[in-house]
């Protein structure tokens, strides 16, 4: 029998968590650890990996680079037994920070989809049966990314979206595609334009999806755009500009958009980060631009609850601003000096921010910016926290760690 959820506790079947906004309803989650202290169990992996531990009822999936492999990983929640490992692909590489491991696994609670950097995307039950596999750079060609493909699908329905944002290293389009979750054959696959030269092309965010009066839209952002897609066909409804307007030629951009209240938060490369109102048709480049800051993130995505907008860029200075206006509620405040690629994540009224040397920083969330806590792995992290069951799963190279008590 499996071992389900208590009552009241969320599963985190994607990147960004059950909204997909990197917000959890979670209460009473741990404030201080150390490697072994309120340490439910910690896992021994081989590897770095960008990709966030996904968790849904009593199993945790995780995309895995061992060696020259890429392998799914399924973990038990209670105590981090591995239920099994499945292979991916061969022909892992490094470069620089990441690896072909890094776009997150997705799941509905009955199968777990995992895509690569190398383009093998796959669909498993969980028990670890293989239902289908697609490669997505032999089907449409090489991915065309400077540091390597890293975008996670997005679920929704009974629809996988791809998104393939790329131009540094080919001059093929940048595409979209809605791939049917039961089967794995492409519904559609829609380009993308972009005047973006040289590596502005290149994009490493993760699809969003936009909910606005009834209507659902693929909210997707790179290219020096942020565009919203009609899920059934593809088309693109709406395109906002402003971002790179020098054309320079490095704006790729990392941090992936955020939708949140009618609102769609977009990042370049730290700036401008620019808002807009949902609702638009066409040109909203000013029609619906709402406020934008300088202050944007580089790699880490923001987070939001609607009221206040939490930015932390990728030297650990932090910035609280008005989730409606961009007017700024506390900022320029700098934690632990360090390099942050992990995106921060929001539960019970905390903050929690994880830098690359395995430090986690705790800061009360509101209007007045206060560190809680400081906690310290001391091993290199790429990826972001995932919550579950009132604990919190980070991994690092060498663990994946369940912080909280045992069950």
């Amino acid at each position: 029998m499996l071992f389900r959820l208590p009552l009241g506790a969320e599963n985190w079947p994607q990147w960004r968590g059950p909204a997909q906004n990197g917000i959890s309803g979670e209460k009473d989650l741990p404030l201080t650890w150390t490697t072994e202290e309120n340490i439910a169990w910690k896992l021994p992996l081989p590897n770095r990996s960008g990709a966030t531990p996904i968790i849904w009822e009593d199993r945790i999936f995780l995309n895995v680079a061992d060696g020259d492999n890429l392998e799914l990983w399924c973990v038990a929640k209670k105590d981090g037994a591995v239920f099994w490992k499945k292979p991916i692909a061969p022909g892992n590489f490094k470069i620089n920070k990441q690896n072909m491991s890094s776009p997150s696994p997705v799941t509905d609670g009955a199968r777990v989809y995992v895509m690569t950097g190398l383009g093998i995307f796959k669909a498993f039950d969980f028990g670890g049966k293989e239902i289908w596999t697609r490669d997505i750079q032999k089907d449409y060609g090489k991915f065309g990314l400077n540091w390597g493909y890293a975008s996670s699908p997005l679920l929704d329905g009974d629809a996988l979206f791809v998104q393939v944002l790329h131009g540094m290293k080919t001059d093929d389009p940048s595409y979209i595609l809605r791939i049917d979750k039961e089967t794995g054959k492409t519904k559609w696959r829609v380009e993308r334009p972009t005047d973006a030269v040289h590596e502005s092309p290149d994009s490493y965010t993760t699809p969003a999806l936009l909910e606005h009066k009834g209507a659902r839209q693929i909210v997707i952002t790179g290219g020096d755009y942020v565009t919203g897609h009609d899920p059934e066909t593809g088309k693109e409804l709406w395109r906002g500009g402003g971002f790179n307007v020098e054309k320079q030629q490095a704006y790729r951009i990392i941090a992936s958009p955020v939708v949140y209240d009618g609102m769609i938060y977009a990042s370049t490369r730290v700036k401008p980060l620019i808002a807009f109102r949902a609702g638009g048709e066409g040109d909203v480049t000013e029609s619906h631009k709402a406020w934008l800051t300088n202050n944007g993130p580089d790699v880490p995505t923001p987070v939001t609850d609607g009221k206040y907008f939490y930015i932390v860029n990728d030297r650990g200075i932090v910035w609280c601003l008005d989730a409606k206006t961009g007017e700024e509620v506390w900022g320029a405040k700098r934690i632990k000096p360090a390099i942050y690629s992990a995106s921060p994540v929001l539960a019970g009224g905390r903050i929690y921010v994880t830098n690359e040397e395995g430090l986690t920083t705790v800061i009360k969330a509101g209007p007045e910016f206060e560190v809680l806590a400081e906690n310290d792995f001391g091993e290199y992290t790429l990826s972001s926290p995932a919550i579950s069951d009132s604990r919190i799963f980070i991994r690092t190279a060498g663990h994946l760690y369940c912080i909280g008590a045992k069950q």
